[in-house]
């Protein structure tokens, strides 16, 4: 399994549209259903910033892109952020119906 961990810092005045985006990302997958995916944001307790987890399944091209709220999600981030976004691979030591 793939796992990726991006952290975004958003500027206070854009958490609203950050959140609701994020929302259409969701309503997105739930839409199409993609398989080989799993795919977590949260909100830390700063208010500010956003943790996502996404695991890919050996094999599987990420379906995000193809998705219109992701497209918008993405340009909409350009605006919202504080702060160029981090990314890191990570490793799963154990997972109970997260990933």
């Amino acid at each position: 399994m793939n796992v990726l961990m991006i952290r975004a810092k958003a500027q206070a005045a854009h958490v609203t549209d950050l959140e609701a985006a994020v929302k259409g990302v969701f309503a997105g997958l739930d839409r199409e259903q993609p398989q080989g995916i799993c795919y977590l944001s949260c909100r830390q307790s700063d208010g500010l910033t956003y943790t996502i987890l996404l695991e890919l399944d050996e094999g599987v091209d990420n379906p995000l892109p193809a998705l219109p709220e992701f497209r918008a999600f993405q340009e909409g981030l350009r605006q919202w952020i504080a702060e160029p976004p981090t990314s890191e691979p990570v490793t799963v030591i154990g997972s109970y119906r997260i990933l």
